[in-house]
């Protein structure tokens, strides 16, 4: 695999990449949605929710956890997940400032 050269962009758009590269894919974008429907944490499967094997779902629990969209606490032998509040508002802050960036550029074609 090809090497991303990070460093030659800046802070902000590895930023954006890193988020955007976590929730890009839609069994992530369901758990998000589910956790945010509930507003509270899930303790045990998601499978059910989801319709996925669990090791691809627990696959996709820690990918949203390494950037910090979901915490998780241990409760005997299941993890709980919830969404992590102030992760989340910086992640729809940080598109919200991207987005806004994109919108005071003009139609060129």
């Amino acid at each position: 695999m090809g090497s991303t050269k990070k460093e030659l962009f800046t802070v902000k758009q590895n930023e954006i990449a890193g988020l955007a590269k976590a929730i890009a894919h839609p069994a992530r974008i369901a758990i998000l949605q589910h956790l945010v429907k509930i507003n509270a944490c899930v303790c045990g499967d998601l499978t059910e929710e989801l319709g996925l094997a669990q090791a691809t779902v627990s696959q996709h629990l820690k990918e949203l956890k390494a950037v910090g969209l979901i915490q998780g606490t241990v409760d005997g032998t299941s993890v709980c997940y919830c969404i992590e509040p102030r992760m989340w508002n910086k992640l729809r802050q940080t598109f919200s400032d991207f987005f806004v960036i994109l919108n005071t550029v003009k139609n060129c074609c």
